[in-house]
């Protein structure tokens, strides 16, 4: 929900205000607030990490160089975000600082799309992400099983790919290793590939 116009801007003390489970973010002093995501934005999310993590961060088989966090609270001056996940490059920002939000844009994010938070992830977050730096945005619809990817141009952001289905990918900034997305949908999606369960 946005908080409309000509109301007072937002503050972080709105956010505090919320409902146990519920996330809140500052766009442009605008308060929007959603519940907790479905299983299904769930499991992309949390999957999508975790390949990331062990190849990208742990070095288990992979080329090490970054660390992730899932649903990190990023402050960009007034405006408070939370992509569903983020990841910086240690070559720039080696470790975590020990924070409760961090202040320093990641170099790569992921907005797992949601029906009540498309609007938000696609119109307003986009836009604030590439004014402070980042460089590289995927969007997954875990609906329609489709994977976007964006690099940062001059003037905004320029889709670089579009990939769906149980393609095994390389995508920029994690090109060094494919990537399975038919590990990222829930099972019921799978079932094409698959066939249908056992009795």
């Amino acid at each position: 929900m946005g908080q409309g116009k000509g109301k007072k801007p937002a503050t972080y003390e709105d956010i505090e205000a919320l409902p146990v489970g519920w996330v809140g973010e500052i766009i442009e002093d605008e308060l929007y607030a959603f519940p907790r995501p479905a299983s299904p934005h769930l499991r992309v999310a949390s999957r999508l990490g975790a390949l990331l993590a062990m190849r990208f961060e742990m070095a288990q088989g992979g080329p090490g160089g970054w660390w992730f966090f899932d649903e990190p609270e990023l402050h960009f001056g007034r405006n408070v975000v939370v992509p569903d996940l983020a990841g910086w490059r240690r070559e720039r920002v080696p470790e975590p600082p020990n924070a409760p939000w961090l202040t320093i844009a990641p170099d790569w994010l992921c907005e797992v799309l949601s029906p009540s938070t498309w609007s938000v992830d696609v119109q307003r977050k986009m836009p604030l992400y590439h004014r402070e730096g980042v460089e590289h945005a995927w969007i997954i619809d875990p609906a329609q099983r489709t994977l976007e990817i964006y690099r940062r141009g001059t003037y905004g952001w320029i889709r670089a790919e579009l990939y769906g289905g149980d393609d095994i990918v390389r995508v920029e900034p994690f090109d060094a290793i494919p990537l399975d997305l038919g590990l990222l949908w829930l099972p019921e999606a799978r079932r094409g590939r698959e066939g249908p369960p056992a009795p």
